[in-house]
């Protein structure tokens, strides 16, 4: 099986209005933070475990990751899976704090412009976010297919986070700290099918309706 326990580079949906917009959706099922307990941190060696033996063959893949397994008869849903709600707190935490540097291998070039773009918006406007991971409620590949010699897989995510973002003067000016929103975002993800990296990288972001 191809190690498909991926590391991946994401944004949620937070911090400046437009972004709101673009990159995650609130449900209106918000809750108190009392309520919820933050999983483990996640750490890029949870992401980058070693490849399971070739000689195990993967699960069939759902309907709509069908076109993957038949592009790569290696490839495995369920690592898949795994390892994209490691990445997706990962990096949601890392744009959070304005931390590209170390997750810059995992965006392509729109992504990565359109990540730095926002986070020197925030700066000029001496805006700082703040950003409490609470856990993920579901991932899941809701499309797929291949173009060219790359597969891609839209993977939906809705995780729970308390997300604020405060003026230079420490006022809250968007959010609430002490409301947990459900987030939903779609990610597209590319790898090039021939490619020994077993990484997937994030082409493409969007908020989920």
């Amino acid at each position: 099986m191809d190690p498909v326990l991926l590391i991946f580079a994401g944004l949620a949906a937070f911090v400046i209005y437009r972004l709101i917009s673009i990159l995650g959706t609130r449900t209106g099922h918000e809750q108190r933070p009392e309520a919820f307990r933050r999983p483990a941190k996640a750490t890029e060696s949870h992401v980058e475990s070693a490849p399971a033996s070739r000689a195990n063959k993967p699960a069939p893949a759902s309907a709509s990751a069908a076109p993957l397994q038949a592009a790569d008869p290696h490839f495995d849903e369920k690592a898949f899976l795994t390892g994209a709600r490691v990445a997706y707190e990962m990096i949601v935490e890392a744009f959070a704090a304005g931390d590209l540097k170390s997750i810059r291998r995992f965006l392509g070039q729109s992504v990565y412009d359109a990540f730095r773009a926002a986070i020197a918006e925030r700066e000029a406007k001496h805006l700082t976010s703040e950003l409490k991971f609470v856990g993920i409620e579901s991932a899941s590949i809701i499309k797929s297919g291949v173009e060219g010699d790359s597969m891609f897989a839209v993977t939906e995510f809705a995780s729970n986070q308390v997300r604020v973002t405060r003026d230079k003067d420490g006022v809250v000016v968007e959010g609430d700290p002490a409301r947990i929103d459900l987030v939903k975002d779609q990610w597209t993800f590319s790898r090039k099918i021939s490619s020994s990296d077993p990484n997937w990288t994030l082409v493409a972001t969007g908020g989920s309706a």
